[in-house]
This record gives C-alpha cells, sequence and structure tokens, in this order.
C-alpha cells in the first residue's frame, strides 16, 4: 500500500462525496471491530455493512479496514480518518439539534427529558402541572433517556429541560426540586441484604457497577461514592447503560450499586434487595437547563414553574 490512494480504488476528484450514513457505519465498525457485532447494533445485515464500507473505501480512495477469516482491523489510513469521520458526524447531528430546538422554541414546544422514574416522581408532576395552569398554549413532549444519553442530553440540545439526579457537568443550572436518602441496592442473596440497615465500611470491596466512559465522571462518582469516606477507591464491575441493565448485573451477583430510595417503590425485582445506608449523604432530584439556554421563552416558563412548586411544594 501508499501513502496516497491505493490501488483498485476510484482516484477521479469528481468521485462521490461519502455520505453520513456511511461515516456511521464506518465508526461503528471501526469501535466495534467485528462485523458482526457492528451490524447488530446497527440493524442492519453483515453483507449489506460490508457492501457500504466497500463504497466507502472506493469513494475516498483508501482502504480503511484489514480483513481476514478471524480478525478486523483499521489500517493506518482509517486510524487517521477515524477522528475526521467522528468530527464530521457530530457536526452534522449538531446542526440537526440546533435546527430542532429552534423548530420547537418557535412553536412554544418544550422537550423535556427524564430519566429513570423522574417522569413519575411527585415533583416532576407538580412542576408540570404548575407549567400547564400557567401556560395551556406551550407544548409538553416527555422524552425518557437511558443512563448514558442523559447526561449529555441538554449540551447536545436532545432536551430542552431535564429532571435528573445530580451532580451535573460545567454548563448545566439546577433547581433543586427534592431529597431523600440513597440506599445499597444489593443481590437478594447477600448477607448484607438481610440486614435492617448497613455502613459504607461494611460494603468495602465490593465491585460497583460502573458506566460507559462517555458519562461524565463526575455524576457517577457520586453515585459510586468513590472515593469513600475513608479516602479508598471503588472497584468496578460490568458496564450497562440503562436501568434494567443495572438491576440484572444486581441480581446476578456481579456487582451492587446506589440508587435513591424511590427504587424500593418503582425498581421491585426479584433477586434484590434495598438497604438503608446510615452514613449515606442524600440524592437530591433537580430541574436542569443550559445555562446558555436560560432566558429562552418556554425555558424561563418551566423555570418559573419550579420555583413555584418549591415555595408551595404539594403534599
Amino acid at each position: 500500500m501508499t501513502a496516497g490512494r491505493q490501488e483498485g480504488f476510484n482516484t477521479d476528484a469528481g468521485a462521490a462525496e461519502p455520505s453520513i450514513h456511511q461515516l456511521r457505519l464506518f465508526l461503528a465498525l471501526g469501535e466495534e471491530l467485528h462485523f458482526g457485532r457492528a451490524a447488530t447494533r446497527l440493524f442492519i445485515t453483515q453483507s449489506a455493512l460490508s457492501q457500504q464500507i466497500r463504497d466507502l473505501e472506493k469513494r475516498l480512495g483508501v482502504r480503511l479496514f484489514e480483513r481476514s477469516s478471524r480478525t478486523v482491523d483499521l489500517t493506518p489510513a482509517g486510524r487517521a480518518l477515524f477522528p475526521e469521520a467522528r468530527k464530521a458526524v457530530a457536526g452534522v447531528d449538531q446542526v440537526r439539534r440546533t435546527a430542532d430546538a429552534q423548530v420547537r422554541q418557535l412553536s412554544g414546544c418544550l422537550l423535556i427529558g427524564t430519566v429513570g422514574a423522574e417522569a413519575a416522581m411527585p415533583s416532576t408532576r407538580a412542576v408540570l402541572e404548575a407549567l400547564h395552569d400557567r401556560h395551556p398554549r406551550v407544548g409538553l413532549q416527555v422524552l425518557s433517556l437511558n443512563l448514558v444519553d442523559h447526561s449529555t442530553a441538554l449540551i447536545r440540545q436532545e432536551a430542552d429541560v431535564m429532571f435528573l439526579r445530580p451532580p451535573v457537568p460545567e454548563g448545566i443550572e439546577l433547581h433543586h426540586l427534592a431529597t431523600e436518602p440513597r440506599v445499597a441496592c444489593l443481590p437478594a442473596d447477600d448477607p448484607l441484604a438481610a440486614l435492617p440497615q448497613i455502613t459504607l465500611s461494611q460494603l468495602a470491596g465490593y465491585p460497583v457497577v460502573n458506566m460507559p466512559a462517555q458519562v461524565p465522571r463526575v455524576w457517577w462518582d457520586f453515585w459510586a461514592v468513590d472515593p469513600r469516606p475513608d479516602g479508598s477507591s471503588v472497584r468496578y464491575g460490568p458496564v450497562v447503560t440503562d436501568i434494567e441493565a443495572l438491576l440484572h448485573t444486581v441480581a446476578r451477583g456481579e456487582a451492587m450499586c446506589f440508587l435513591p430510595a424511590a427504587a424500593r417503590d418503582f425498581y421491585p425485582r426479584p433477586g434484590i434487595r434495598y438497604v438503608d445506608v446510615s452514613d449515606l449523604t442524600p440524592s437530591t432530584s433537580a430541574l436542569a437547563w443550559l445555562a446558555s439556554r436560560r432566558a429562552e421563552p418556554a425555558i424561563t416558563a418551566i423555570r418559573e414553574a419550579a420555583h413555584a412548586f418549591t415555595r408551595n411544594p404539594t403534599p
């Protein structure tokens, strides 16, 4: 192979440009390095993925992957192009999100992100009811996000506001709505699960469910209680992306986690137990928005509804 255009590829200046769809496929395969896993992730067949990658290579004029019967790996050209493809896709996604946000702003529609059971929390329902009473013409659309996506939904403008559990990354503002204890979520057959109350020191050495790298560490460090009060670091177990995977991992005895006490009501599951922890700090539920968007009319309206709720909370 050469550093320039490779043999058998299109070298015409007028060759077709790669599509964003093809770049998304390239990124997925570059992350998985396995056609089967990448195809499953993308909800397409392996043959369709292979054909699209071959077409992309022809359009770019370079080979992106080295393929054998057992392995798939990025070529030097593929590794060089990978971060550029990621930036291109991210740029197009941002254009789409910004356009969608403008449409919602012009139409008076508010896209409300939630995570876990936050949509069902009394404080969330009360704020949304107050918003509707004050501004009945503002359209509301509630979006349920997983544990990974919710942390960046505001920054990526996939949601206008979020009902979530802090802490949050910089650039996001909060209005705290309610406070409740955190509890330990343990496998039902663990000896500690039979106790009415435990301490953090009793959980020393227990692996904690982990989150993918794209989740802000400030958030998961709080929920994993890492470091512990004695300065020790947490040992992490399997990585999960949503609440059901998290609960399944605990039920299998692979790790434990900490959740808001409301999980007892919202997430009772076979194989797990929720136990009070005497020296664990509480959690808060909050309304969050991007600081740079705080003055937008619809966001101002829900902020005011949240302030009205905390001044006169409903039972």
